[in-house]
């Protein structure tokens, strides 16, 4: 009978923290993402972001559908998602092309980082669930950078500048968005 409550214990402890290793498994695989960027394994790196996307994705979803939800899942998350989806999109666009231009692409990465900050604080202290997003979600901004990281071949460089001021706009901006 002993042994029975202790495993009973333990799978519900599992079971209230499924979200949150969901979660720190996005975050993880922004640092790693963050590591490959820095050691020039860019294609690696973009991976990780788009797996990162894929548990930032199912956490969320995880909390909700299990009814573990919790104010420290939330403020995790946003933890996770400036790593995952502020960091590791904006060194890896630094660090193939933003790079070229000095100081404005070095401005535009961490104004990029600082957007996807604010966003998130601003989601974060809002009591607004009437299923709409304010301003882009940092994921998909991250996701959309990542994407076009991939027509760095195709594409003149300067055109990056504008994405990551772009990019970073929306992130703050007041538009509205639905959930999906």
């Amino acid at each position: 009978m002993f042994f029975q409550d202790v495993l009973d214990l333990t799978i519900k402890k599992l079971k209230a923290q499924t979200a949150n290793i969901l979660t720190l498994s996005n975050l993880f695989l922004g640092c790693f993402a963050i590591l490959f960027s820095i050691n020039d394994n860019l294609k690696l790196s973009v991976l990780l972001i788009f797996i990162a996307a894929l548990a930032d994705r199912f956490d969320g979803m995880t909390a909700r559908k299990m009814n573990i939800e919790s104010d420290l899942g939330k403020q995790l998350d946003s933890m996770s998602d400036i790593i995952s989806f502020g960091v590791a999109p904006a060194l890896l666009l630094y660090t193939r092309v933003l790079y070229e231009f000095g100081a404005p692409g070095a401005f535009l990465t961490a104004l990029y980082i600082g957007c996807g900050a604010l966003r998130l604080a601003r989601f974060n202290i809002s009591e607004n669930n009437d299923g709409y997003f304010t301003g882009l979600p940092i994921t998909a901004s991250g996701c959309l950078a990542t994407l076009c990281f991939l027509a760095v071949p195709y594409w003149p460089s300067p055109i990056f500048l504008f994405i990551m001021l772009i990019l970073s706009i929306l992130m703050i901006s007041p538009f509205r968005l639905k959930k999906m």
